[in-house]
């Protein structure tokens, strides 16, 4: 069994990703209430940049704290990998 992956930065990137969650809830219901699409799309946007930003730092985070600093054949495959995801 492995042990869990924990990052000190993590109950805060948590706790962002929960916020843009009620975020998109409250969007979904603007939907189901007829609101305007101008507001909607306006909304969609904050929400997308909050999981954006979420992505970003959770993945700068993983290069800062799990990649050697040697540089192994294996880190670097895995820095491409991640890379891909900014």
């Amino acid at each position: 069994m492995t042990k869990p992956h924990v990052h000190a930065s993590h109950p805060a990137l948590i706790a962002r990703l929960k916020r843009a969650d009620g975020h998109l809830r409250s969007v979904i219901a603007m939907i189901e209430d007829g609101k305007p699409c101008l507001d909607i799309a306006q909304q969609l946007q904050a929400v997308e940049k909050a999981v954006v930003n979420a992505k970003r730092a959770l993945i700068h985070d993983h290069m800062d704290h799990c990649l050697d600093e040697d540089q192994s054949s294996a880190d670097r495959d895995e820095l491409k990998v991640i890379a891909r995801y900014l």
